[in-house]
């Protein structure tokens, strides 16, 4: 038995980390006294991305060793019993995950519990089934519900593996269906078995749910968590009761009962009904006649539930939309803050209940009204936390409704009935349904009607804020009782192998030793996408341990973090998984924002770390979040990028020969090995980007850059030597036993792989030009109206537009039409005129027809050119330079991706840095060459000051 296994007996014997415990309590006892301990210590706290929390609150949320609400002061230990050192390893040799991933969230782990981003378990399963075996460690530092966790225990599940389409024979070997040959057949890919995963978080929230996901303990998690509902039903029943055929005597009864506290007398009368939800509308005033209107009873319609806009004053019919109306306001007494204050108004305004069996609606009477107001008069005993939302871009989008504490996201009764289940459970650590329940029982709660269905829709909506003028409240009871449920038939649903260990900390900085982990997984923040922290804070606030929000790697002008913070965060969280990772093995990452700057900002932070890239496939996770869905810029798929931690043996031949020639075609060679050989796109091969000698070439760039060390060769020059030292096919490079493989595929595929050119500078310009010229030389009549046919919407908005004549001139050749036609030009003729077939290079037909003619260079030609054109180029950079205090508005990026290479050589990072500023920051962002150098630039003259 694994010695992490935990036994679901009350008082049995259990082992952890090579200890034996007489029983659970004992265990945890042992391990929160050490953890105390730590706490104390200065050194420990000042961490960082230590959250903010007291010593009680971390130790009551924590489960040591399993989980942490602080950093994890026992991940090497886990490492040490469940992992391999990297020398004893067997021989591992993975090429890229390349196929794209389909997977929906309708799933009962999926939906056990919302988050703002989440990626399908059984989507992480695909890259562990790939890139792991069983036993290996596999991290993710940025764990968000700790779906790796469960991936990682659900590759021991036979059918949980084999619902993904795989097969699973006897001996636990899987198999997946391949195409070979024309036929399919079955290869084996994996072997079944628990894989070990150390989840990490910054945010307390987000681990406290990883780790309630990760837990396997259902049964006690059963008792424990009905026994909690029983005491919030015992004591908050009452609140969410409404009277059924209300008359005026049922309803002047319970109200003398409800004032009289005679609460018991009043449930037994047998008049009542249970909410099933209540809509609470916003009230705005009309500019016209300064008359409230009540949302509800103007703008929607009560048979369907759809609003209308605009609508008609109810007081003197002036057409309003609620964009242009101003809000009513009321004041009233906070019980939490003890202050008076002043808030939107809004109204209960419909009601949906339950007597006996049958469903009905009705209006809210006199009755409600008053069971509300001594609801909100009613002091708690039990904890509601009421701490001032902070500062942040998403945090504070509803100050200016009054809702500026965290009890402010609540009705009364629903708060109560939350710190009554927190008060309530015996474990804070295994409360998981007090986050589960949190944001579906806020204020954030849409009232919508969904496929004709009368409320039937809604939700909070996803990565905001928001809170609706149309709010439902849903019973915090009600939630509970199918939280619960729902999260017992999750556990129940599946064979759980407890092989995790959850940390709660920064990514920069974890308890590991080098070399390590086997794998990374990662779903890492994107830019200012999701302001994790600022949402969180509610969990965070009935938990009471925070995100250090100051070490968060995000975007935000409320904390002053631009798009460079971002990078600069994220390169030291790569960092730091690069060290803790084997070498020769993957790091996954999920990418999910569609804009150029961020998507260069993480590719240079990975490559800034010693990753690089491989591979990049799409996810489609199947149903987007409402911003996927709604921005003209979005993507329905997101993106997932394959990187690599060279092997120990190309870093330690590069110390040894860096600089030179070798240096380049010894990383090229290891680099050709990490690829993958084929991709396929339905029936049909694609074309293998990573393949293309150009992104070899910046490959091969960014290695050297990295390591400090001047590139030996000219692009020109890497060209021709790659074309005479690998196999070329279809555009793509091979080593030379990967090319028969590309070669068996190839001979059954209809049409050739064919590279997608988006031109949108002057070097995708120049790329698109070469590859149409090599397949059709031609005229420049002939050429213009195809090239300007390209320059579409899509050019970047500081990059100075090209002539075409200009690009021709510096970086083709063009036949004058005497001595013999190039060969380039003269196998394009003969193939697609037939009166010019079989005639010789030097017939004045053929001149004739090739005359004028642009083609691509041979490589001893093209190595002239480059050299001219960048001698030209670097002449424009000394005019950038000697612009004192200008910023350029309008340039090339040729001439400073050419002028900035020379001053790297030149170790002249002053200049990078000084050219750097005068360009606007979007234009640096979005080219990955540029960065790279600048970055590299700031981190040389950090070192050398």
């Amino acid at each position: 038995m694994n010695d992490l296994m935990r036994t679901t007996k009350a008082n049995a014997p259990v082992e952890c980390l090579g200890m034996t415990f007489p029983s659970e309590d004992a265990r945890r006892e042992h391990f929160l006294g050490l953890l105390a301990e730590k706490l104390k210590d200065p050194a420990f706290r000042k961490q960082e991305g230590f959250p903010q929390g007291s010593d009680d609150a971390i130790l009551a949320m924590s489960d040591p060793p399993y989980y942490t609400a602080c950093p994890n002061p026992w991940l090497a230990d886990f490492v040490e019993h469940q992992g391999k050192p990297h020398e004893q390893e067997l021989h591992y040799d993975k090429k890229p995950f390349a196929a794209d991933v389909s997977e929906g969230k309708n799933n009962p782990v999926y939906l056990s519990h919302t988050y703002h981003t989440k990626v399908p378990h059984r989507a992480i399963m695909r890259y562990l089934l790939h890139y792991t075996r069983p036993g290996d460690v596999v991290l993710d530092s940025f764990c968000g519900t700790g779906m790796t966790g469960v991936a990682a225990q659900l590759c021991a599940d036979r059918k949980e593996i084999q619902e993904l389409g795989y097969r699973v024979d006897a001996d636990g070997t899987i198999f997946e269906h391949q195409e070979e040959e024309g036929q399919k057949k079955w290869a084996k890919i994996s072997r079944i078995g628990a894989r070990s995963a150390i989840l990490n978080d910054l945010s307390p929230a987000a681990t406290f749910i990883a780790s309630n996901f990760n837990s396997f303990d259902a049964s006690s998690f059963e008792t424990e968590a009905k026994a909690a509902l029983r005491r919030v039903e015992e004591s908050c029943s009452w609140m969410f009761l409404t009277i059924h055929n209300s008359t005026d005597d049922r309803v002047d009864r319970a109200i003398a009962d409800l004032e009289a506290g005679r609460i018991d007398a009043m449930q037994q009368s047998g008049n009542f009904g249970r909410i099933n939800y209540t809509v609470w509308s916003d009230v705005f005033i009309c500019a016209e006649c300064t008359g409230e209107i009540v949302f509800w009873d103007s703008a929607v319609d009560k048979k369907t539930g759809q609003v209308s806009e605009p609508f008609s004053c109810p007081h003197c019919g002036a057409s309003v939309a609620k964009r242009s109306l101003e809000r009513a306001w009321e004041n009233k007494f906070d019980l939490e803050l003890g202050v008076n204050i002043r808030q939107a108004k809004q109204l209960p305004v419909h009601i949906d209940y339950k007597f006996g069996k049958s469903k009905f609606s009705k209006k809210p009477d006199r009755f409600d009204i008053a069971l509300l107001k001594a609801i909100e008069a009613l002091p708690s005993k039990y904890r509601i936390p009421s701490d001032r939302i902070p500062v942040g871009d998403e945090a504070r989008r509803n100050d200016d409704a009054g809702i500026t504490h965290t009890h402010h996201f609540f009705t009364r009764r629903n708060a109560i009935g939350l710190g009554a289940y927190r008060d309530s459970h015996p474990n804070l650590f295994r409360c998981s349904n007090l986050t589960s329940t949190m944001l579906v029982a806020s204020k954030l709660y849409r009232f919508r009607s969904q496929n004709g269905s009368f409320g039937a829709g809604g939700g909070p909506m996803s990565g905001t804020l928001y809170i609706p003028s149309l709010i439902k409240e849903i019973p915090i009871t009600k939630l509970l009782k199918e939280h619960i449920d729902k999260m017992v038939r999750m556990k129940c649903s599946f064979t759980w192998h407890p092989t995790t260990i959850t940390t709660t900390g920064s990514a920069t900085r974890l308890y590991l030793s080098d070399d390590s982990v086997d794998y990374v997984f990662v779903d890492p923040p994107f830019g200012a996408n999701i302001q994790y922290a600022d949402l969180n804070f509610i969990w965070e606030s009935w938990l009471a341990v925070k995100t250090n929000a100051g070490s968060e790697a995000v975007e935000s002008r409320s904390h002053g973090k631009s798009l460079d913070d971002y990078r600069r965060l994220m390169a030291h969280c790569f960092k730091e998984a690069y060290r803790v990772l084997k070498p020769g093995r993957w790091m996954t990452v999920e990418f999910s924002n569609t804009q150029a700057t961020v998507w260069n900002a993480i590719q240079t932070a990975m490559q800034e770390a010693g990753f690089v890239v491989a591979n990049v496939s799409a996810l489609d996770k199947k149903q987007g979040s409402f911003k996927a869905v709604n921005t003209t810029t979005a993507v329905k798929q997101d993106l997932v990028i394959s990187a690599y931690k060279p092997n120990g043996g190309l870093e330690g031949r590069f110390v040894q020969n860096a600089g030179t020639e070798e240096s380049v075609w010894d990383f090229v060679r290891t680099h050709l090995r990490y690829l993958p050989i084929t991709k396929a796109k339905g029936s049909e091969l694609d074309f293998v980007n990573e393949r293309d000698p150009r992104v070899i070439f910046d490959r091969m760039v960014a290695w050297f850059i990295r390591h400090n060390a001047p590139v030996p060769m000219s692009s020109a020059e890497f060209q021709s030597s790659l074309d005479r030292l690998f196999d070329e096919r279809d555009g793509m490079i091979f080593l030379q036993d990967q090319v028969g493989e590309y070669d068996k595929r190839r001979s059954r595929s209809h049409s050739a792989p064919q590279i997608e050119l988006f031109v949108s500078d002057e070097r995708s310009a120049i790329d698109w030009l070469t590859d149409f010229l090599k397949r059709r030389p031609s005229t420049y009549q002939e050429l213009q109206p195809e090239f300007f046919g390209q320059l579409g919407a899509g050019w970047r908005k500081h990059e100075e537009r090209p002539e075409l004549r200009r690009l021709l001139e510096d970086n083709f050749l063009e036949y004058p039409g005497h001595g013999d036609v190039p060969s380039q030009i003269h196998s394009y003729l003969s193939t697609n005129f037939k009166d010019l077939r079989g005639l010789e290079k030097d017939d004045p037909r053929l001149k004739s027809k090739a005359k004028d003619r642009w083609f691509v260079p041979d490589p001893s030609k093209a190595k002239d050119l480059e050299q001219k054109r960048e001698r030209s180029l670097l002449k424009e950079f000394e005019n950038y330079k000697s612009a004192p205090g200008r910023k350029l508005k309008e340039f090339r990026l040729e001439v400073l991706r050419a002028g900035f290479k020379t001053a790297w050589g030149a170790k002249d990072y002053k200049t990078i840095i000084g050219i750097a500023q005068k360009i606007p920051e979007e234009a640096l962002q979005e080219d990955e060459k540029l960065l790279l150098w600048y970055d590299q630039a700031l981190t040389r003259m950090e070192a050398d000051a």
